[in-house]
């Protein structure tokens, strides 16, 4: 560690900063990929394997950290385990499964995403990671019983489910759809055009709480800067492109926004 803990905090607090930045540019442009994939944003490469180089860090930094914590310097916990396998129950998922699960083979993603993708996980990784098991790290074996590790474990499992269960309806919808893009219903869609972020923000808020700390903090308000925009940008290109979309529909908060 070379960083104190004044110093890491700052680091964290500038990190955040970026991400009010980067939520602001968001209101205005949309990030090149998926649907709102256009020209001018560099040399492509498959969708496929883009994805999974940019989230791998989140897999390989964080083990990094966890191999270090229980291995060489001998400081293995219960807590510190379950976090890891919160942490990689997410990751593996999203790294491994869902880009085989989705139908993104035939699609393109901008190097300029894939490697500012890279940029942000490894960062923030390296600061979930050190929060948790780095010199700092100051968990108890009683803080699985905690008021905050459990309602943010259930938070995050609620999250989880309802941002795989919402993926579950798009992919079938595109395996049967003769068009690439259809308008999803049943499940959250019943009530907002963007259930899966709505089911990431729930994770990484329910993390946030669980860690109780600034780190799982900066997290989840990373998550709510990129995918409340996301969101937005999806609930309109909906609207535009669809005459039959649901009205009442709200972007990511049934009922409210």
């Amino acid at each position: 560690m070379i960083f104190s803990e004044t110093q890491f905090n700052l680091f964290i607090f500038s990190w955040l900063a970026l991400a009010l930045c980067v939520f602001i540019v968001l209101m205005f442009v949309n990030a090149p990929y998926g649907r709102h994939l256009r020209a001018g944003w560099g040399i492509s490469i498959s969708a496929r394997l883009g994805w999974i180089t940019m989230e791998s860090p989140t897999i390989v930094i964080m083990s990094i950290y966890f191999y270090n914590h229980f291995f060489i310097y001998n400081s293995g916990d219960l807590i510190g385990i379950l976090f890891y396998l919160v942490w990689m129950s997410h990751y593996v998922h999203r790294t491994l499964i869902w880009p085989f699960r989705a139908q993104i083979n035939k699609k393109k993603m901008p190097i300029s995403i894939t490697l500012f993708a890279i940029f942000f996980n490894s960062v923030n990784t390296s600061i979930n990671a050190e929060g948790l098991f780095g010199v700092y790290s100051s968990y108890s074996d009683d803080w699985i019983n905690s008021p905050q590790f459990i309602c943010g474990i259930l938070l995050f499992t609620v999250g989880f489910w309802i941002n795989i269960s919402s993926d579950n309806i798009l992919f079938n919808l595109r395996k049967h759809a003769s068009d690439e893009y259809v308008v999803p219903m049943g499940g959250l869609y019943r009530w907002v055009s963007s259930p899966n972020y709505l089911g990431e923000i729930l994770e990484w808020i329910g993390w946030a709480i669980a860690t109780w700390s600034l780190a799982g903090f900066s997290f989840a308000f990373w998550v709510i800067a990129n995918l409340a925009p996301r969101a937005r940008s999806n609930h309109l290109w909906y609207l535009e492109n669809f005459n039959d979309y649901p009205k009442k529909r709200k972007k990511l908060i049934p009922r409210v926004w």
